[in-house]
């Protein structure tokens, strides 16, 4: 247990896994687009929005136990006292913030959208460190943060600047959805100590996606134009959440949340570059501002997984 412990701190480790998940996620912006598309799910059909994550998450869940099963060469069932866990998790983590996000993406531009998520790894080391007492918060986290997030900003900058339009529905709801994942990571590392994050992550996909298909459903949502491109990318975005999350689950297991959130940053990063690839937009992703804005948000990472190395 000590050396898969020591093996899952190591900084090549944590860097190449985050990396993953951070890939997986950034590809979820342009493709929820996608699917909105081949779906017919209008912006503001805020019910059928919600059946589309329901169904996706869903198939998320039962994905993430499938392959967590076969790779445990055990079928994953939780623990009668997991239970509690798995619903808190469920209710923040799946049930909160996707509702809020994609009802948030519906009504926002992409650029907007990742700037506010790039939020999103403050608060979660904010919670973690002054709610939780998980770790401590220094100044060189703090300007690992700014320098992070100023990369952040740099690369959903346009010509135009940034538009400062907000609305409750559309940057507020992004917001709230930062807020749930924040206070998601510090509950997945909390409950991680004792229970096997590929099971929380599993069940509370699955719990979560019927909650919200239901809650889409009962408001006269509806998922149709069912085909092989359609299917398709609502398997990816299955595969995403199960793969992307269990990896996370486990390392946040095995190291301090700053130590792994503060990847969240590279998430809009190869959210603009892989909108670029697959929804044309190559213009804001092209040049040396996308070299800079990688160049800090690498920088930020640094800093903070710098000070803990140091600490150790």
């Amino acid at each position: 247990m000590k050396s898969k412990e020591k093996y899952m701190q190591k900084t090549l480790v944590v860097w190449f896994g985050a990396l993953i998940c951070c890939a997986l996620w950034g590809s979820a912006f342009p493709c929820i687009k996608i699917g909105y598309e081949l779906f017919g799910i209008s912006s503001g059909d805020t019910a059928s929005q919600i059946l589309f994550a329901g169904c996706r998450f869903t198939l998320a869940g039962i994905l993430a136990i499938l392959l967590g099963s076969i790779l445990s060469r055990k079928p994953l069932i939780p623990r009668k006292e997991s239970w509690g866990k798995i619903c808190r998790l469920s209710m923040l983590q799946t049930v909160l913030q996707y509702l809020f996000f994609y009802v948030g993406l519906a009504h926002t531009s992409g650029v907007k959208a990742s700037i506010i998520g790039g939020v999103n790894v403050f608060i979660a080391i904010l919670v973690a460190s002054l709610l939780f007492r998980q770790e401590k918060l220094t100044g060189q986290k703090v300007l690992g943060c700014v320098i992070g997030f100023a990369g952040v900003v740099l690369i959903n900058l346009t010509k135009d600047g940034i538009d400062m339009s907000m609305s409750f529905t559309g940057e507020g709801f992004i917001f709230l959805s930062t807020i749930a994942y924040a206070f998601s990571s510090v509950f997945l590392k909390r409950y991680s100590e004792h229970e096997n994050p590929v099971v929380l992550s599993g069940y509370q996909f699955v719990l979560g996606g019927v909650i919200m298909s239901i809650c889409g459903a009962l408001a006269g949502g509806s998922v149709r134009g069912f085909s092989p491109a359609s299917v398709g990318i609502l398997i990816y975005l299955a595969l995403i959440s199960a793969v992307a999350y269990s990896l996370w689950g486990i390392l946040l297991q095995y190291n301090p949340v700053s130590k792994v959130a503060v990847f969240g940053f590279m998430n809009p990063v190869f959210g603009v570059i892989l909108s670029a690839i697959l929804l044309g937009e190559a213009q804001q992703a092209a040049g040396f501002k996308s070299v800079i804005s990688l160049v800090l948000v690498c920088i930020g990472i640094y800093i903070v997984n710098y000070v803990r190395k140091e600490k150790q």
